[in-house]
């Protein structure tokens, strides 16, 4: 082991710290693609979801008309850009005409755009960290519909700067209680209760609903009285 650690010191760990300094400069034009893009949108609401979900599934089904439901109160739909409840969204938006946006990421398997996303509206990450940047920057809403680890990672990942108050507070909505009333339990009887992990009160910025009604009357009513701008 010590050997081989000489070894890359020597040879391949110059090599390495050399492209991390160019990979700077791709990073860069990624961030500012996507500023670019997504500051000329105006007020959205992503979707989250798996991109396993085939259409007739109640999910995708149930994400396809939340998201044709908010396009006509005037929000674009901002979704991962690929298939599954990802395609859904895109589909509602496009349905209802408003703009349909998608965070593309390049993956040797699953992800390929949509075919609902806006011309205009269509941005490639190779970033997972970039292309988080800009979900939750320009959203002003974030539903979460039943996924996988992408999913997960972005759940926590919005929870977490919510409760952080890292931007300012934003609707933050799990659709289909059967599917998170596991998770919401063990973070209420585990995390918060027995291992003090999170305070009381954090599971309740957090809102589970069942149909597109109670998220739109949701989402309308915070901004009733709530300002539409970028998080930070």
């Amino acid at each position: 082991m010590k050997k081989q650690l000489v070894d890359l010191k020597s040879r391949d760990w110059t090599e390495t710290r050399a492209h991390s300094s160019w990979q700077i400069f791709k990073i860069m034009a990624e961030f500012v693609q996507g500023f670019e893009t997504m500051a000329k949108v105006g007020p959205c609401v992503c979707v989250f979801g798996s991109a396993r979900t085939k259409p007739g599934n109640k999910y995708y089904e149930l994400a396809a008309e939340v998201a044709r439901r908010l396009a006509e109160e005037g929000f674009g739909i901002i979704s991962g850009g690929g298939p599954g409840i990802m395609e859904a969204a895109n589909k509602g938006a496009r349905e209802a005409g408003g703009k349909s946006v998608g965070l593309n990421i390049e993956l040797p398997f699953e992800q390929t755009s949509n075919a609902y996303i806006d011309s205009s509206h269509n941005v490639n990450f190779d970033y997972f960290f970039v292309r988080k940047v800009m979900f939750t920057k320009y959203s002003q809403a974030f539903i979460m519909m039943p996924g996988g680890w992408g999913t997960m990672d972005e759940f926590f990942e919005v929870a977490t700067l919510i409760q952080t108050r890292k931007f300012t507070q934003t609707p933050m909505i799990c659709m289909g209680s059967a599917y998170w009333k596991g998770l919401f339990a063990w973070m209420r009887e585990v995390m918060q209760e027995e291992e003090h992990n999170i305070s009381p009160g954090d599971l309740d910025m957090i809102k589970i609903f069942d149909t597109a009604d109670e998220v739109v009357d949701y989402i309308s009513h915070f901004y009733t009285h709530n300002k539409l701008q970028p998080n930070f």
